[in-house]
């Protein structure tokens, strides 16, 4: 009995899952939905971020990854339920890391395609990174 709850209460939490993908605006901005940044610190200094998103690498200078490190410090600022976007350079990590995050971790997720070069076209507010000391 106990087993057919565990997978009842998983396939709720993949069923209430979402992933989504879309071009960010400036409603999506307004509507103050967390904002995930996964591009590395190098990229936050160049071209800024989106006004009010939360810097999180998800892959370093190389290309390498710690899932376990990401979701530590996305469960700190995202609750499980909660919907939320990330945005990196182009879509093209966003996509990755929005499927891994949202079909295969259960988390809501909008993966905002074009990422802050569209943000960045479009003329959405951005502000200057700046380093936690």
């Amino acid at each position: 009995m106990r087993i057919l709850f565990i997978a009842l209460l998983m396939s709720a939490t993949t069923l209430m899952a979402d992933y989504i993908r879309q071009p960010i605006d400036q409603k999506l901005i307004d509507s103050k939905i967390k904002i995930i940044d996964i591009r590395t610190p190098s990229e936050w200094k160049t071209t800024g971020l989106v006004k009010g998103s939360i810097p999180i690498t998800f892959f370093d200078e190389q290309g390498n990854y710690n899932t376990e490190i990401f979701l530590g410090q996305l469960n700190k600022v995202v609750k499980k339920g909660e919907k939320f976007a990330l945005i990196c350079n182009s879509g093209n990590r966003t996509q990755v890391v929005g499927n891994f995050l949202g079909k295969q971790q259960g988390y809501n997720v909008i993966d905002l395609q074009g990422g802050i070069q569209y943000a960045i076209g479009k003329k959405l507010p951005l502000e200057p990174y700046k380093p936690k000391q």
